[in-house]
């Protein structure tokens, strides 16, 4: 069996990682062993901040949503109920755009859904 010489392959994953690494703290952009590790934390870090980001822009809307609507006399969450009662297929995404984007017609539901 032929000898096999591992040199090229190893120092490009290395350099691959470390150039990953790059810009971390202490010995994690040095060492290959803790870069590595570091590397691993990271991308669960940035996996579960996708998550949360997710959480609180939902809460973000819901705070605007509740905030606008207090201002019409109305409470987030009877709000909510009237809007599914009333069969208005809106979630709180689209209606926090609808709130920065066209105040009059966000206030023109709120009028339409307060009426029931």
């Amino acid at each position: 069996m032929a000898r096999v010489k591992r040199g090229i392959v190893s120092r490009r994953k290395h350099k691959k990682l470390l150039s990953k690494t790059k810009g971390y703290r202490g010995t994690k952009n040095r060492l290959v062993k803790v870069a590595k590790e570091a590397s691993l934390h990271a991308g669960a870090y940035a996996f579960h901040g996708r998550k949360l980001r997710k959480r609180d822009f939902r809460s973000l809307w819901i705070t605007r949503i509740g905030e606008a609507v207090q201002k019409e006399g109305l409470s987030y969450s009877v709000f909510m109920n009237k809007l599914k009662k009333a069969n208005i297929m809106l979630d709180r995404k689209m209606l926090n755009e609808l709130l920065s984007e066209d105040p009059a017609s966000f206030k023109g539901i709120v009028k339409s859904v307060s009426k029931n």
